[in-house]
Formats: structure tokens, sequence, C-alpha cells
């Protein structure tokens, strides 16, 4: 294992400080518990954001922190949920007294976690909501889940409910647009290769130079099945047909496409896959009204990549497009 860390136990804790200490205009880190949160917070009179989850997926989340996305991220131990005392304590930490939402990626302790902090939470007189993100269509359960995986559409969720909570819609109003974003929004992955968990000190799990694992999860979970290594254009139509068949996609609806990396794939071929991802949307005549290319919801060094599709219509195109501004996403401020 070749890693740029000190201990295996100490990567967290001192990721989080160096990401702070860079982005500090941004976001102010808090330890003892772990959590990030953006510079002003708490906004008074606004929905505060929260999610968080494993670490090894940045820039998800500590990167969406800032004005038009989330209020606080809560990092937990590499591919493991944060406890419930720090998601208590980034929930205090944003409450401006117009509630907060929980924006949780379904995996088993994310949940359950979560959800105890929000029952914490209540208890003090915060009211939470929660929304569950499950885009990956690659399968229905898995070691981690009870039905589908969030991935990498957490983060078009995060956008357009930060930026509904930014220009003052309430709780209610917040929730449902997530929850609306959530049910048009579908994933599905590819690993090339594994990736390396620090305090394992070996590769989550084994892969042939000539197979890659269609359908594969952000912490390495099997997919749908290993194929032999093809091209990039049969690749991608393996993850696409299986979005697209998922959401029932009509010709003339317009679309946000996703091509995320996984860690370890260069910019130039996410953009071979991104390439092909839209001339087969636009050859079924759908319209790629948004789109959106790299390293957004990462697994550590894991070579492959993510095809997101999220179906769009005028609310969410909007929000979309309101001004943003965090470390890993930035447009009108």
């Amino acid at each position: 294992m070749k890693k740029l860390i000190n201990a295996p136990g100490d990567v967290v804790a001192e990721s989080v400080a160096g990401f702070a200490a860079a982005h500090e205009d941004i976001v102010r880190a808090q330890f003892d518990p772990t959590f990030v949160v953006r510079r002003d917070a708490p906004v008074a009179g606004k929905v505060g954001i929260v999610s968080g989850g494993g670490s090894g997926h940045e820039p998800l989340h500590a990167g969406y922190v800032g004005v038009g996305m989330l209020d606080a991220a809560v990092p937990g131990a590499v591919f493991t949920s944060p406890t419930p005392d720090p998601i208590l304590a980034a929930t205090r930490a944003v409450d401006g007294g117009a509630g907060v939402l929980h924006i949780v990626k379904n995996y088993t302790g994310d949940v359950l976690n979560f959800e105890t902090a929000a029952e914490l939470a209540s208890l003090e007189g915060i009211e939470v909501r929660s929304v569950v993100v499950a885009d990956d269509v690659a399968v229905e359960d898995s070691l981690y889940t009870a039905g589908r995986r969030g991935v990498a559409g957490t983060v078009l969720v995060e956008k357009v409910a930060g930026a509904a909570a930014e220009r003052g819609d309430d709780l209610a109003a917040v929730t449902a647009i997530a929850q609306h974003a959530i049910d048009n929004v579908r994933s599905m992955g590819v690993a090339l290769s594994p990736c390396t968990v620090p305090h394992a000190g070996r590769p989550s799990f084994d892969l042939e130079e000539d197979e890659v694992e269609i359908g594969i999860g952000i912490h390495g979970e099997p997919g749908r099945h290993r194929v032999p290594l093809e091209s990039a254009d049969r690749i991608t139509d393996h993850l696409l047909d299986a979005v697209t068949a998922d959401l029932r996609l009509r010709p003339g609806e317009r679309v946000l496409l996703l091509v995320n990396g996984m860690g370890g794939t260069p910019l130039s071929e996410l953009h071979i896959v991104y390439g092909h991802a839209r001339r087969r949307l636009e050859e079924a005549g759908i319209v790629v009204a948004r789109s959106l290319v790299g390293n957004h919801v990462t697994s550590l060094e894991m070579q492959g990549a993510s095809v997101t599709v999220l179906r769009l219509d005028d609310a969410l195109l909007e929000l979309w497009d309101a001004p943003v501004r965090t470390a890993a996403l930035r447009s009108g401020l």
C-alpha cells in the first residue's frame, strides 16, 4: 500500500483539518465530534441541510458545503457511517429556526444513525426531516443496504435542495424538491480496479487484469456481473442502457448527464464516456440540457466511472442553475 498518509487512524481528522484550512473562506471544521459547517452557519430563518457518510468519497460530502448547497457535512471513518453524536452536533450547528433536512445515502448504517440523530434533535425542539437517496440501478440489495444504494446522484439532490433552501423555501418545500430529484435520478457504475482502505492495507476486492465489474458500489460492493474488458463505448452502453431503461425516458424529455469518476480515472477518459453517452441520448431524442463531468463521488483511488441521469423539469432546472459556492462546485458567485 502506497498512500500519502501518516497513520491510518489519523486519515479523516488530518484530511478534514487540511480541507478546512484550504477553504477557510467557505467552511470551518469542528472536532470532537467532527463535522464541517459553512462559515456563516447557522443562517437565521433558513432551512439547514446536513448530509454525510463514510469518508473516502471526496469531494462528497464536505466539498459541497457552502452557499447554495449543504450547510454541514459529517464524515465518518473511511467507508463507515458517522455515529449519531456528530450528526446531532452538525444539526444543532445549522439550525437557524426553520428546521433541518437530512440527505442520507441508502446504506444501513447511515440510515440508522441519521434516524437516531433526528430523533435526538427533535427532543431538543429542532424539526428535522429526512430523504434517502437510492439512485443505483445495479442491484436491489447489497451487503450494505436494504434496497438500492445511494451513489453519485446524491450530489444532484444536494444541489437542488440547497438552492431551494437558499432562496428561502420552507422545510416542507425543500424536502419535497429533494424527494422529487430522488424520484427522477438514476446511476450505475463500473470498476476497472479495486481501491485500498487505509486501515485494511489491501485491495477491497479482487479483479483480474482483463476484467471489469459492471454495477460496482462506491465501497467496492459487487455489481451485476463481471465482463471482459471492452471498449469505452461498450462499457458506457452497459451503464446507460440500465439507467435509461429504469427512468423510462421519452423523446423530447430534458436531462442532466453526470459522468462521475471513481477517483483514479483521468478526465480524458471520463470525457470519452460522456461523449458516447450524450450521443446515445441525443439519438434517442433526449435533450441533454445540463452536464457535469469529473470526480464528484469517488471510491478512494478506484479506477472506474459512473453514469447518472437526472430527468429535468423547469423547477429542477432553475434550482440546478442557481448560484452555488462550495469547494467542489461553484457557479454564479
